[in-house]
């Protein structure tokens, strides 16, 4: 541990800790969305499970990375359908872009189940009988894709794999002491549930977009571009700021035709 010891490395760390945490967002959502599909005295124990199986995961990424980074950006196939598909796939772009359209199918899924309420209140009792090393399994695979983003973010910092592993390690620490506060929150404000699936869905899509521009993927000529973090989040930003003012303005709606209509305050005091 004495090479982490350094003002270098102690400044990197605190980077890489800051880069951990923002880049975990989306994985936190997803692993918060993805434990309510077991029993409501079960997801507690598969969100925390989930985490540090998927920090062993990373850090054995992480190790594979910096020993076999040749196989991970060599080609592995390419498609060459001149003026109309166009690109050359390695094996960071085919998990990536796996990964993007399994993130926007669950999306889907979710809100559409929301949108049909008997449904949705079916899918929750199916969801409680799922088998929880089913829904693990999904947890730490989907952390792989999340994985690749912020390890060759920090690879590009530093090459010490103490100060990397370190920085794991905390970021993991704080999603186990984040999650449960979360996902009550979430629990408790339904309505932020459906704006945390929209935000799964921005997730895939930028997914999709990184996968595309590491295969320099062409769709009638025109390159795909890789939506910038800047602009992802500024997404989120605008939707969270959006639905506090929706919620807040569809309060004060309510408030106004309760005030206006003393039969209905009568009704509820009944």
């Amino acid at each position: 541990m004495e090479g982490l010891f350094t003002i270098e490395n102690l400044l990197t760390l605190g980077m890489l800790i800051m880069l951990q945490a923002v880049l975990g967002f989306d994985n936190l959502l997803y692993i918060i969305i993805e434990s309510k599909r077991v029993a409501p005295d079960r997801q507690s124990k598969l969100r925390k499970t989930g985490i540090w199986m998927a920090v062993l995961f990373r850090l054995i990424l992480l190790f594979l990375l910096l020993k076999l980074l040749s196989y991970f950006t060599e080609p592995m196939f390419t498609i060459g359908w001149q003026g109309v598909v166009e690109g050359s796939f390695n094996l960071r772009a085919v998990v990536v872009l796996l990964g993007g359209v399994f993130i926007i199918y669950t999306a889907v899924k979710e809100i559409w189940h929301m949108m049909l309420l008997e449904e949705h209140n079916q899918s929750q009792e199916d969801k409680k009988k799922a088998s929880f090393g089913k829904a693990l399994a999904l947890i730490v695979t989907m952390n792989v894709v999340f994985s690749f983003d912020s390890i060759l973010s920090a690879m590009a910092l530093t090459d010490n794999y103490v100060v990397m592993a370190t920085a794991i390690l905390i970021g993991a620490m704080l999603m186990v002491w984040l999650a449960d506060t979360i996902a009550d929150f979430l629990q408790r404000n339904r309505m932020y549930e459906i704006l945390g699936l929209f935000i799964l869905f921005i997730v895939g899509i930028m997914l999709l977009s990184e996968g595309g521009h590491i295969a320099h993927l062409k769709f009638f000529g025109h390159e795909i571009t890789q939506m910038s973090k800047a602009t992802f989040y500024f997404v989120i930003v605008v939707l969270v700021i959006s639905e506090i003012v929706r919620g807040r303005y569809s309060k004060k709606l309510s408030r106004l035709k309760l005030r206006n209509n003393p039969q209905a305050i009568e009704s509820l005091k009944e």
